[in-house]
């Protein structure tokens, strides 16, 4: 059976060219429909965004799956960015895609709202394709160059990386929650995740208390010291002592590309024709999800439902849009939120429709970045009902665009988000009632209250872009590669007791370790490099 140790230290892997890597489960790539000769064309996001003109000044790689099962690819350049693929086979996307990282993390991540599975065969499918990975680094990585690996799907990449490659700096990005400790342990694997997340020099997460959790994880489980947001890992097999950062870079948007399409003449007027289409309500309420059981949809339609029925919302005065995107529709459970979904939009409009006003338009598609700032001009409420997100950058969005400080964003307070956007009217969904009274209170908020509060939303996604979410981490990266002393804690002070704290034990008033064998190898961090 596979094990996460399997990735051992080689002396035999030559520097590769590239002085900045990502890592990611996909390239940023889809095969064009339009192109006889199946190539490529880019499907950019904010991950993009963020990274491809680090990419491009340093000569920098992209290492990823181009979803094509069962082909192997040749490394190719688009649009100046160095792509490398990695090779998955039908099996490889059954139980490391599909089973392990969306059947068993994503669920336990997301709070356990679906129960998840634990299969065995889909954890040695997992730590193989992190292997696959990892070699992969290991070869394209330049000397001392910086490795960015990211998200749940590659959580022992780090670990198995600074085990061929310890001259590279390791960062990791976690862009979806990570779940209290109680959740986590549930995990059979949970220690190995811990280690290979370990192997990183940063490890950056949305939310302050997503980092909280892991460093609460690390002590529970590993009995690791921690110092604020700094880990202390011992020598182990194959690796040196090392310090480990890990704390919050909330993600944010491209806003001022945003902005331009907002003001672009074109898609102004497809706004409009987008009202026109709908009847011209009074209000236009928009939803734009994935079709995922983590969004709310369900939650969303019901409170909608009740409002028009019990008389507190008029059909022909309002109008939902939902946009759900298709998402990994050969799993169960999103079968089964597909058709939730469409029984509860075919209800509401079977009971309440009349001839001219239908309640809901349902899309189930996906739009282009143009269309979709389209939709985002011509609503006048945003509805982000997600029970459990990362950071939710649907609601970012919509707030770049309202150019004119007008629209309202109903935001679930369990998104990242949340904490950020705090001019939204903050909403629990699993509370229908309460989740009923902030989408009243968006549609009835007078013209001043909603002016102030989209100005202070603006505010924060004009100062807080995705270049600078890349650069504040990349920066720190490099920072505590260059600078491991500068992170090291205080030596400890011996104490008689060598008890291990239970898991949710604070650090010591005074900041110190709190176990004195420590001390042998707290020194020894700053000059292992």
């Amino acid at each position: 059976m596979s094990t996460v140790s399997s990735a051992e230290p080689s002396t035999e892997i030559p520097y590769g060219d590239s002085d900045f890597v990502v890592v990611a489960n996909r390239l940023p790539v889809d095969r064009d429909p339009d192109d006889e000769n199946h190539g490529w064309r880019t499907s950019p996001g904010g991950l993009v965004t963020a990274v491809a003109p680090v990419m491009k000044a340093q000569e920098g790689a992209w290492i990823g799956w181009t979803g094509v099962a069962d082909e192997d690819f040749e490394p190719f350049t688009i649009d100046g960015m160095h792509l490398t693929p990695v090779t998955l086979t039908s099996e490889d996307v059954l139980r490391y895609y599909e089973g392990f990282s969306n059947a068993t993390l994503w669920p336990l991540y997301h709070d356990v709202i679906v129960p998840p599975e634990y299969h065995r065969t889909w954890w040695d499918a997992y730590v193989r394709v992190n292997e696959r990975f990892a070699h992969k680094i290991a070869e394209v990585a330049a000397e001392s160059a910086t490795v960015w690996i990211h998200d749940y799907q590659l959580q022992l990449v780090p670990l198995m990386v600074r085990r061929m490659r310890p001259d590279v700096a390791i960062g990791f990005f976690n862009h979806i929650p990570f779940p209290p400790y109680e959740l986590f342990a549930q995990l059979p694997w949970r220690d190995e995740i811990l280690r290979g997340l370990l192997g990183a020099d940063l490890v950056g997460f949305q939310r302050p208390a997503d980092a909280a959790n892991f460093r609460r994880a690390v002590r529970g489980r590993l009995s690791f010291s921690t110092k604020g947001s700094t880990v202390l890992v011992p020598a182990g097999e194959a690796v040196s002592a090392h310090v480990v950062r890990a704390e919050a870079f909330p993600i944010s948007i491209d806003t001022p590309y945003l902005e331009e399409l907002a003001k672009d003449p074109d898609i102004v007027e497809r706004a409009r024709q987008i009202r026109e289409d709908v009847g011209n309500p009074k209000v236009v309420m928009l939803g734009v999800d994935r079709m995922d059981y983590t969004k709310g949809i369900r939650h969303r339609l019901k409170a909608y439902g009740e409002l028009i029925a019990e008389g507190r919302l008029n059909v022909e005065d309002v109008v939902l849009i939902q946009i759900a995107t298709p998402s990994r529709e050969r799993l169960e459970q999103y079968k089964i939120i597909r058709h939730d979904v469409e029984l509860a939009v075919g209800r509401i409009n079977g009971e309440q429709a009349d001839v001219g006003s239908i309640p809901v338009r349902y899309l189930h598609h996906s739009y282009p970045r143009d269309e979709m700032t389209a939709f985002f001009l011509a609503s006048d409420v945003m509805l982000v009902t997600a029970l459990r997100d990362g950071m939710n950058l649907v609601a970012k969005e919509y707030v770049a665009c309202r150019q004119k400080d007008d629209g309202a964003l109903v935001l679930s307070e369990f998104t990242g988000a949340a904490e950020q956007l705090t001019g939204a009217v903050m909403v629990n969904p699993h509370d229908i009632a309460n989740l009923k009274a902030g989408i009243l209170e968006a549609i009835e908020m007078d013209d001043k209250t909603r002016a102030r509060r989209m100005r202070q939303m603006r505010r924060k996604v004009t100062t807080d872009t995705v270049s600078l979410w890349s650069k504040n981490f990349l920066d720190e990266l490099n920072h505590l590669k260059h600078n491991p002393e500068a992170v090291v804690p205080d030596r400890p002070v011996v104490q008689k007791s060598r008890t291990a704290p239970p898991p949710d034990a604070p650090a010591t008033p005074s900041g110190r370790a709190d176990r004195p064998e420590e001390a042998e190898w707290v020194s020894e961090i700053s000059t292992s490099r």
